[in-house]
């Protein structure tokens, strides 16, 4: 059994079955200064992409994307396509939608319209990349590899081997960072041609991974901690507790965001210091948080388990 099998697994044990269809806020204020505020969004989302205005995600077990206005959780508009999208990514001017059947689709930002199909071939996509020119994927079904695709009509640029089950993504600016989930390592590629340039232990099971302006933070996902990499080598720096299953983390310029995966108190969000992972508070608004972004003022985080999206925002 795979990794994501496991926390799929796992999430069926707290799963709250949520039926609402609209798009309802509750905004609580925290002892420390942010605010939080939680949407329903009537179906469990996984991952999330931002489009500048608005919030994007998936429903993991229906075939749709959801398109959430960011300025209010409202859900503006509803996608429908083939097969359930997996992962998401922005362009800048359209969505890109992993399917489990295989297939990339390319959605125009503005109304939702299929713009492009592409046929990657393995089912089982990690998650989606834009560096600021050419789309990437991380696969795996038989043989890992990652996908480099070209924005503009889904040309297939590229298609580079890394370890076993590559998961996260990561780009620091001229390279691309992948997290291969079943040998406990982490590649390096260049973004400007694929090339590996190197592959490092990083910790048992990497999952999520993020770029800090400095340095590259991995969640594992089996050992409830993150592991802190060098950005010229790969060289391990440290690591950081964190609570139960790590999942996706997100840097907002100060901090970095990681939620966790498990019964409470740990199902919930943890906020760290980049320099050395040290723990500076934590925030719960869901069960199971998943995918995570900074919007530029907000994170948002997809709560797989109750079905919402949690909007945490810092204090002016």
């Amino acid at each position: 059994m795979n990794s994501l099998s496991r926390q799929l697994l796992a999430a069926f044990a707290i799963l709250a079955a949520n039926s609402t269809t609209a798009s309802l806020a509750r905004t609580d204020n925290s002892p420390d200064s942010v605010t939080i505020q939680t949407f329903e969004m009537g179906f469990l989302p996984w991952d999330l992409a931002f489009d500048g205005e608005n919030i994007w995600t998936n429903d993991y077990f229906g075939t749709s994307v959801a398109k959430i206005r960011a300025s209010d959780g409202v859900i503006v508009g509803t996608y429908y396509l083939e097969d359930s999208p997996r992962c998401l990514a922005f362009d800048g001017d359209s969505i890109w939608a992993g399917i489990v059947n295989g297939k990339l689709t390319k959605l125009r930002a503005s109304d939702g319209t299929i713009e492009t199909t592409v046929y990657l071939g393995p089912p089982n996509m990690g998650h989606i990349l834009f560096d600021g020119q050419n789309i990437w994927v991380s696969s795996w079904d038989g043989q890992s590899t990652v996908f480099k695709v070209q924005p503009s009509d889904g040309t297939i640029l590229g298609t580079y081997v890394v370890g076993r089950n590559p998961y996260g993504l990561a780009f620091d600016g001229e390279n691309i960072w992948v997290t291969n989930s079943l040998d406990g390592t982490v590649s390096k590629l260049r973004a400007s041609d694929g090339q590996v340039l190197f592959t490092v232990p990083a910790g048992p099971a990497p999952w999520g991974i993020v770029y800090d302006g400095r340095s590259i933070w991995v969640s594992n996902s089996y050992n409830h901690m993150m592991t802190h990499l060098r950005l010229s080598d790969g060289a391990i720096l440290g690591t950081a507790r964190t609570g139960l299953a790590p999942q996706e983390p997100a840097f907002d310029g100060n901090n970095i965001w990681i939620g966790n995966w498990g019964r409470d108190p740990d199902d919930r969000v943890m906020r760290l210091k980049p320099r050395d992972g040290r723990y500076t508070g934590s925030f719960s608004a869901g069960k199971a948080p998943l995918g995570m972004l900074f919007d530029g003022t907000s994170l948002w985080v997809a709560y797989w388990g109750s079905g919402t999206l949690g909007k945490i925002t810092p204090a002016p």
